[in-house]
């Protein structure tokens, strides 16, 4: 059964940090990319970052570079995304879900999602 099992939300002034973490687990983890995605109250989900686990390959949303930070543990089977100055707007439920093949920010290319966490940043 493929799992994915999101940690690490919860609330942060502005300017601080939170470190998410996706465990992946029942399927062959080092051949897929893992997406994280948030979505803000009323609004669509987007795509954050993500980490091709094969090569390293990453991307991240504009609001986000040079802030957040995505890497894995590939013997954890983790993914973690590292959230540093943190924003009011980034305040949004969090979500990892998993694809074959490269980075993708597209919701729909993504099959398997984690259950979400709550970021809340307090200004």
């Amino acid at each position: 059964e493929v799992q994915l099992q999101v940690s690490g939300g919860g609330l942060a002034q502005a300017g601080g940090s939170l470190r998410l973490s996706c465990a992946a687990s029942g399927f062959p983890f080092d051949i897929f990319t893992i997406g994280w995605f948030r979505q803000a109250p009323g609004k669509e989900r987007e795509g954050v970052s993500c980490i091709s686990i094969s090569d390293g390959d990453t991307y991240y949303v504009d609001p986000v570079k040079g802030r957040f930070t995505i890497s894995s543990d590939n013997a954890k089977k983790i993914v973690y995304l590292q959230m540093n100055s943190l924003k009011p707007e980034d305040t949004a439920v969090y979500y990892c879900g998993r694809r074959l093949y490269g980075c993708s920010h597209y919701e729909v290319d993504f099959d398997s999602w984690g259950q979400g966490t709550l970021v809340t940043v307090s200004s």
